[in-house]
């Protein structure tokens, strides 16, 4: 049995975890609502982008005209799975169900014969998928650890490296794994396939406008392409600093709560160690009392 002194010294201990976790609380919530307000701002732009390059696309997937990034190379046996997740830890699931999604798609994959390579963003996945998986990532990734603060300017970064690797004949399909933010409580992992772009079918009974480009659509497919890859990786990076700062307050609040517990437990364990030692010397000091005028 711990003694006061344990119990004492371990109950300052809670407590001033306790003190940390408050405090990384509340700068999560106070980076959330920045974090939240950029994903957000984000999104309108990607999914207006994608929907005109699924106008244009629409009748240009089986040209052959068009650009690889488009109707890509006829094949799926290479494969690059690019695993965006946080630079630190501390925020709950919000890394791990990334990476387990990423994982499932690697064991399907390499289950089917595919040969599979992985970069990642963030060096939390890197940490969680190198025992495993380690032989199958893109050299030594260190231009793309680091990200603490997102800018375009890094989704450019990547997205140079992506392009780069497709253009050199490396991959045939690339895919984007992020966690779109929802709530505090809730961030969806996502895996999003940026090479071949995925161009959504416009439904019928939608708008029967016709528009004629300048330059031809093909000048614009190969413009806008590139682009539209840099704009989805900025988007999933926002998503995931947005779902990042949620997961932690949350974790935070959580443990928190936690430490508060465990601090009244200790507390009550601690009284009743102190009385118990009390009632004991009470008790000696009666019975050498008795003793002596016995």
């Amino acid at each position: 049995m711990p003694s006061l002194k344990d119990l004492k010294v371990r109950i300052n201990s809670v407590k001033s975890t306790r003190k940390i976790t408050k405090a990384m609380q509340m700068v999560a919530a106070a980076k959330l609502r920045r974090a939240q307000e950029a994903a957000e701002a984000s999104r309108p732009y990607a999914s207006r982008m994608t929907a005109v390059l699924s106008n244009i696309a629409s009748g240009n997937r089986d040209n052959p005209e068009a650009p690889t990034l488009l109707r890509g190379t006829g094949d799926d046996k290479r494969q690059l799975l690019v695993v965006c997740t946080a630079e630190r830890g501390l925020c709950g699931g919000f890394n791990s169900s990334i990476v387990r999604r990423a994982r499932t798609d690697v064991i399907r994959l390499v289950g089917e014969g595919k040969d599979v390579k992985i970069l990642c963003v963030g060096r939390k996945g890197r940490e969680q998928l190198r025992r495993d998986y380690g032989h199958l990532f893109v050299d030594d990734q260190i231009a793309f650890e680091g990200i603490k603060s997102i800018s375009y300017a890094q989704a450019e970064q990547v997205a140079s490296r992506v392009l780069g690797s497709f253009a050199n004949g490396e991959y045939d399909v690339i895919t984007l794994y992020y966690s779109e933010f929802q709530s505090v409580l809730t961030q969806e992992p996502k895996a999003l396939q940026v090479i071949p772009a995925t161009i959504e079918e416009v439904e019928e009974g939608g708008s029967n406008a016709s528009y004629e480009y300048e330059p031809d659509e093909t000048a614009l497919l190969t413009e806008l392409l590139p682009k539209n890859i840099t704009v989805q990786i900025f988007r999933a990076l926002l998503e995931n600093a947005a779902s990042e700062q949620g997961a932690r307050m949350s974790a935070m609040d959580n443990a928190t709560r936690n430490a508060g517990e465990m601090v009244d437990k200790l507390t009550l364990q601690y009284n009743r160690s102190r009385q118990a030692a009390i009632t004991s010397e009470l008790i000696e000091i009666i019975s050498g009392a008795e003793a002596l005028n016995g």
